[in-house]
C-alpha cells in the first residue's frame, strides 16, 4: 500500500475565478499592447509587463433568471453558471480564427482588465496568428481592431517566429527549424537567415486538442461506470502531468506487456470522493430492529390474506356444490341450467366439473397447511424442535441413500469409460491425444464466448443485450386464458415444462450458469488426462495458467478494489495511455487521423533543402508550445532528424525557456524594436487600402 500511495496523485482544483477589476490605467500611449490570442489560451498585457495574464480563451453570454439580465462571462468565469457553460464558445474552429463575436468579446475584456478609460484604444496592439491563417480571418480582425477600437497601428504576427526570435536573441541570421505545438495542430517552419521559409513549412492536423480528447475517450472506455464525470479539464491536466514521449514505442509496449511492466509505468489518479457515514451501534440496532418489526407486519398480513382466500374458497365451493346438488335432483336443467353456469362464471358442465375438482383440491391442500400450523401452535417450543429434527433426520437418511445409488452407478460408468479410453490409447495415441486436445479447445471457446457475451451485456446498444430486453418484454405479454375465468381460480401452469426455465438464463445471464461449472469440471479431467498420458502438453497450457497470466495483466492494467472501497473506486489508474496519447505525434493513425507522424513531416522538410543548409538547420531544432514540455520529446525528435543527416552531423534539439510564453515574450521584445514602426498598419494606411492590406515581413505569414 506504500509504494502505491507514492504514486497516487489527487486531481487538483482546475477553476480559478477571476474577479473583473480594472487595473490602474497610468501607462504611456506609446507602449504596446502585447495579445497571443491561442485558441485555449488567451494571454495579454503590456508590452512592458513582466508576465502576461492568462485565461481560458472561451466566451459565453447567456441571460440570467433571477434579474433577467443579459449577462457576458470570459474565461473561468464561465463555469460560475451551469447554464452559461451550455452556452459557451470560442474564438477558434480548429485552428482558424472565424467566430468574432467571441473575438470582441475577448478584447473588450483584455482592454477593460488593462484599465483603458479613453474612448478608443490609443495604444499599438500586436496580435499573434497561426501558420496559414486564412486572409479573411485577418481582414475581419483588422476591421474590428480599428473600426471598432479606432487603434493607431496593429501588427500581426506567427507565434512560432515569436517564440524562436525570443529563444534566439542577438542573432539576425539565426538558423533553425521550429517546432511549433499548439492546440489544434503542430507546425513546422525552417528558418534560414533569421527569415521563415513559409513555402516549405508544414502542418499537421493534430495537436493538444485532440490528444486530450484521445485520453479522455481511453479513459471512458477503460472505466464505463466511474463514479464521478471526467471533464476536458481534467483530461488535458491528466495529459500534462502523467504523459510522456517513448523513445521506443515498441520497446514501451513490450515492457507493457507484463504485470511488473505496466505496475512500474503505472500512475494513480485520485478522484474526490464522498465517505460513507459510519452508523453507530444505537442506530443499527434501531434499523434491526424495524426490520423486525417490518418482518411481523408482512407474516401478519400473510396470515390475514390466507385466511380471506380460504373463506372465499370455501364460498365458491360450497356454491359449486350445490349447483352439481341441484343438478342432481333434476332441479336445474336446460336454459335454467345454463343462466346458473353463467351467472357463476363456467362455459360448460365439464368446466364446473374440473373447477370443483380443482377447488377441493385446494381446500384439502389448505385445511393441511392449517392444520400443520395449528398443530405446531399447539406443540411447545422444545416438541416443535424435536419433531422438526426428526423429519429433518428422516430426509437427510433418505438423501444418504439415493445419494449413495448414484455414486456406485457413477463409479460402474466412470470405470468402464477409464477401460474405454485406455484401450483408445493403447490402439493409437496420437489419435486419442488430438480428439482430448479438440475437445479441451472446444470447451475453452465455450467459456470465452460465455464471457463475451456478459461483457457485451454491459453495452445496452450491443446485441445481446437488445436480446436480452427482448426477452423481458415478452414475459411481461399477457397470454389470453380461457374467456371466462372466476377471479382466483386461474391455474398458472409455468414451469410443468423444463423449457420454460431457460428464459431465465438467457436473462440473468450474470447469475452462475450451471453449464459453466460442468465444463470447468469436464476441463479439469482433460487436462489431467493430458498432463499424465501426453507427454507434449505442459501445466502452461492449462485453462488455469491461460486464465492466470490474462488476469494478472489485466489486473495490473486496471486494478479491481473492494466493492466497500469507495476511495479505490475514484482511482483511475494511467498507465498504457501514458505513451499511446502522445505516440498520436508520431503516428496520428493511432486515433484515426489520416496523416503523416511528425517525424516524417520533420524529415520531408529538411529533405527539401540542400545538405549544407539542413546542418545549418540542425544544429538550431527549436520546440515551442506546451506540448514542447513532455518528456522524452526531444530525445525523439533527436533520432528522426538524424535519420535525414549524414552520420556523425551536429544535431542540437532544445526546448524554449517557457513554452507556453515565450511567443507573447517574443512579441513583447519585438514592439520595442525600431522594425516594428516598420512593420505596422498604420490608421492611414487601412484608410487608404483596406483590411486586406498586408505587410511582407519575416515573421508574418506573407513574407
Amino acid at each position: 500500500m506504500d509504494e502505491e500511495t507514492e504514486n497516487v496523485t489527487h486531481v487538483p482544483n482546475l477553476l480559478h475565478f477571476h474577479a473583473m477589476e480594472p487595473d490602474d490605467y497610468n501607462t504611456p500611449a506609446t507602449v504596446p499592447i502585447i495579445i497571443d490570442n491561442g485558441c485555449t489560451t488567451y494571454r495579454f498585457g503590456f508590452s512592458n509587463a513582466s508576465a502576461p495574464y492568462t485565461i481560458p480563451n472561451i466566451y459565453s453570454r447567456y441571460r440570467e433568471r433571477k434579474h433577467n439580465l443579459q449577462i457576458a462571462l470570459f474565461g473561468d468565469n464561465v463555469e460560475v453558471e451551469s447554464g452559461a457553460k451550455t452556452q459557451s464558445k470560442t474564438a477558434w474552429e480548429g485552428d482558424i480564427l472565424i467566430n468574432f463575436d467571441a473575438m470582441e468579446n475577448a478584447l473588450d475584456y483584455a482592454f477593460c482588465k488593462l484599465g483603458l478609460n479613453t474612448d478608443s484604444v490609443l495604444h499599438p496592439v500586436v496580435i499573434s496568428e497561426r501558420l496559414c491563417t486564412p486572409m479573411y480571418s485577418r481582414s475581419v480582425l483588422s476591421e474590428l481592431l480599428f473600426e471598432g477600437y479606432n487603434v493607431p497601428r496593429a501588427a500581426f504576427a506567427i507565434d512560432a517566429l515569436m517564440s524562436f526570435y525570443h529563444n534566439t536573441p542577438n542573432q539576425p541570421k539565426r538558423d533553425g527549424v521550429v517546432v511549433s505545438f499548439n492546440s489544434a495542430s503542430t507546425s513546422i517552419i525552417p528558418v534560414l537567415n533569421g527569415k521563415g521559409i513559409l513555402a516549405n513549412a508544414k502542418r499537421m492536423p493534430w495537436g493538444a486538442n485532440q490528444a486530450s480528447e484521445y485520453l479522455l475517450k481511453l479513459v471512458q472506455m477503460k472505466y464505463p461506470y466511474f463514479p464521478t464525470r471526467v471533464t476536458s479539464q481534467q483530461s488535458a491536466w491528466m495529459l500534462r502531468t502523467f504523459c510522456e514521449v517513448s523513445p521506443n514505442y515498441v520497446q514501451t509496449l513490450r515492457e507493457l506487456s507484463t504485470p511488473e511492466g505496466m505496475r512500474v509505468h503505472d500512475r494513480i489518479v485520485q478522484f474526490p470522493f464522498v465517505a460513507p457515514e459510519e452508523k453507530t451501534q444505537e442506530e443499527l440496532a434501531r434499523q434491526a430492529e424495524r426490520k423486525r418489526e417490518a418482518g411481523r407486519r408482512l407474516q401478519e398480513m400473510a396470515i390475514a390474506k390466507r385466511k380471506e382466500k380460504m373463506e372465499t374458497l370455501a364460498s365458491d365451493l360450497a356454491e359449486a356444490l350445490a349447483l352439481k346438488e341441484r343438478m342432481k335432483s333434476g332441479e336445474v336443467v336446460g336454459d335454467a341450467l345454463d343462466a346458473e353456469l353463467e351467472r357463476l362464471n363456467y362455459d360448460d358442465v365439464t368446466h364446473l366439473n374440473n373447477a370443483l375438482k380443482n377447488m377441493q383440491q385446494a381446500m384439502k391442500r389448505a385445511r393441511k397447511k392449517e392444520g400443520e400450523m395449528d398443530e405446531e401452535e399447539e406443540l411447545s417450543e422444545n416438541s416443535l424442535r424435536e419433531k422438526r429434527k426428526q423429519k429433518l433426520m428422516k430426509a437427510n437418511s433418505d438423501a444418504r441413500k439415493i445419494q449413495k445409488a448414484q455414486r456406485m452407478e457413477e463409479k460402474r460408468l466412470k470405470e468402464e469409460e477409464a477401460l474405454r479410453e485406455q484401450g483408445e490409447r493403447d490402439r493409437d495415441l496420437t489419435a486419442w491425444s488430438n480428439k482430448i486436445r479438440s475437445q479441451h479447445e472446444t470447451i475453452m471457446q465455450r467459456m470465452q464466448m460465455r464471457k463475451r457475451q456478459r461483457a457485451a451485456l454491459l453495452d445496452r446498444k450491443s446485441a445481446a443485450s437488445q436480446s436480452r430486453m427482448k426477452n423481458v418484454a415478452s414475459l411481461a405479454v399477457d397470454i389470453p386464458g380461457p374467456r371466462k375465468r372466476r377471479k382466483g381460480n386461474e391455474e398458472d401452469t409455468f414451469g410443468a415444462d423444463d423449457e420454460d426455465w431457460q428464459i431465465y438464463r438467457k436473462i440473468n445471464t450474470g447469475a452462475p450458469d450451471e453449464s459453466e461449472e460442468e465444463d470447468l469440471v469436464r476441463l479439469a479431467a482433460l487436462e489431467k488426462q493430458l498432463l499424465e498420458h501426453d507427454p507434449t502438453f505442459s501445466m502452461s497450457q492449462t485453462y488455469a495458467s491461460l486464465s492466470t497470466a490474462r488476469s494478472k495483466l489485466l489486473e495490473a492494467f486496471r486494478p479491481a478494489y473492494a466493492e466497500e472501497d469507495v476511495r479505490g473506486h475514484a482511482r483511475i489508474h494511467l498507465n498504457v495511455e501514458r505513451y499511446r496519447c502522445v505516440e498520436t505525434w508520431f503516428s496520428p493513425g493511432i486515433a484515426g487521423c489520416e496523416s503523416a507522424g511528425l517525424g516524417e513531416v520533420l524529415q520531408f522538410v529538411l529533405s527539401r533543402f540542400k545538405s549544407e543548409q539542413r546542418l545549418r538547420m540542425a544544429k538550431n531544432v527549436f520546440l515551442t508550445g506546451a506540448p514542447a514540455q513532455f518528456p522524452g520529446l526531444s530525445t525523439r525528435i533527436h533520432a528522426a532528424v538524424q535519420e535525414v543527416l549524414e552520420p556523425g552531423a551536429e544535431i542540437d534539439v532544445r526546448v524554449a525557456k517557457d513554452p507556453a510564453l515565450d511567443a507573447w515574450y517574443g512579441m513583447a521584445r519585438f514592439s520595442e524594436t525600431d522594425e516594428f514602426a516598420q512593420i505596422g498598419i498604420t490608421r492611414a494606411l487601412y484608410d487608404e487600402h483596406g483590411p486586406q492590406r498586408v505587410i511582407r515581413w519575416w515573421g508574418s505569414n506573407w513574407v
